[in-house]
């Protein structure tokens, strides 16, 4: 058994053997479990991906005369404002609507450009116009204000995420008449297209299935910077039926995130917009798993042959829906999978290269001794349940 302050202290010492994730499964196939424990001390683990349940909290400052902002823009992007006087949040997926424009298309009347693009130029160093109104008070008596604001104009700027990082997600298909367009993008008609958004073995989430060395207070690489993880996240459901190697069949725990957002880079960072849905946010995620004991390797050889998701047909518009089985992420990583015999090709949203290489980021960062762990001061919940809002509609006999 080896603790997280001998580990930190071989990181000091620039002693620490680190290894990304791929690494340590190329390692376990020739050497062993056993071999590979006795050799590496940190496994190095991320994802790059689709994150929509993000956004920033900003504190813009005082003015003079002072403010209490009531409702709140970002270059056009509504933020909320909600919270004391100059404090707000910009949600990723926040977007403009133009419906009183006539030259509009109705079905594409949303401006490509949301709150993750907001996010993202702040990030970058870039100035974005800041437009506010007031709630007069007489400690606050400033009806409005307008001006430029930038990273280095404001007080606290930084993300706080309640989704993210989901361990495993369906793949989407669809199996109608039209063409769909989702949260994973377009999905053509007649299973003319398959779409999946979790990078399958290397993601962090998939090596440490049961949550038992990843907890609330880990210290984790969020877009960059550092961050850490600070509570469950939303629709967190570790209850998930789960394979004999431990890992679900489909969407389980999610973790909520915190970090400074000063720090971070826009590499990592990406505001994306999906085609009449709305914006959404890319972002990159590196999580250390310190190799306590041999239990971690085991998790951690985990291959994309051994992990599976669902497959969902997203033209019955209901929240349950039917599904066509489960394919491997081995499968799904091939291109090409079979639904009733007929092959269906698949993309990912996820980039697999970019995943890559936020881990090799965090890799780096440690071996410098830029990066040290930090022990969880609790462990995640393991018994969460998911609650549809349905259900309690049907039982008190709402309509």
């Amino acid at each position: 058994m080896r603790t997280i302050e001998q580990i930190n202290d071989k990181i000091a010492a620039m002693t620490a053997v680190v290894w990304t994730v791929e690494e340590l499964k190329s390692q376990v196939a020739q050497i062993g479990i056993t071999e590979a424990y006795k050799q590496v001390d940190v496994i190095c683990t991320g994802t790059f991906e689709p994150m929509e349940s993000s956004g920033a909290l900003i504190n813009l400052g005082h003015t003079d005369p002072p403010i209490k902002i009531r409702q709140c823009w970002l270059d056009n992007i509504p933020a909320y404002a909600g919270f004391g006087a100059v404090d707000i949040y910009l949600g990723a997926g926040a977007m403009t609507e133009y419906t009183n424009n006539p030259e509009i298309d109705p079905e594409n009347r949303y401006s490509e450009r949301g709150g993750g693009h907001v996010i993202e130029d702040l990030i970058a160093g870039k100035s974005v116009q800041l437009r506010a109104i007031g709630h007069m008070t007489d400690c606050y008596p400033r009806p409005s204000f307008d001006t430029a604001i930038n990273k280095n104009t404001i007080n606290q700027f930084y993300l706080f995420n309640p989704r993210n990082l989901y361990q495993n997600f369906i793949v989407g298909i669809n199996g109608g008449d039209k063409p769909l367009y989702t949260y994973l993008g377009p999905l053509q008609p007649r299973l003319g297209n398959a779409v999946y958004s979790n990078p399958g073995a290397i993601s962090p989430l998939f090596n440490d299935p049961k949550l038992e060395v990843i907890g609330i207070g880990t210290r984790i690489l969020l877009g960059g910077g550092v961050g850490y993880i600070s509570w469950e996240g939303t629709q967190h459901f570790p209850l998930q039926k789960r394979l004999k190697n431990e890992t679900p069949i489909g969407p389980a725990a999610t973790l909520a995130v915190i970090g400074d957002a000063k720090q971070m880079n826009p590499k990592w960072v990406r505001g994306c917009y999906f085609k009449n849905y709305g914006p959404s946010l890319m972002l990159g995620i590196g999580i250390p798993i310190p190799v306590l004991n041999e239990n971690v390797i085991r998790h951690c050889a985990v291959q994309d042959q051994e992990i599976v998701a669902p497959v969902v047909d997203f033209s019955i518009p209901r929240r349950v829906r039917p599904t066509f089985g489960l394919f491997t992420y081995a499968q799904l990583k091939s291109g090409k999978i079979t639904i009733e015999g007929k092959p269906v090709r698949v993309a990912p949203l996820a980039s697999v290269h970019l995943s890559r290489g936020i881990a090799l980021e965090l890799k780096g960062a440690i071996e410098r001794a830029q990066f040290t762990l930090t022990q969880p001061v609790a462990p995640l919940p393991m018994d969460r349940t998911f609650i549809p809002q349905d259900r309690w509609n049907s039982q008190l006999n709402i309509e």
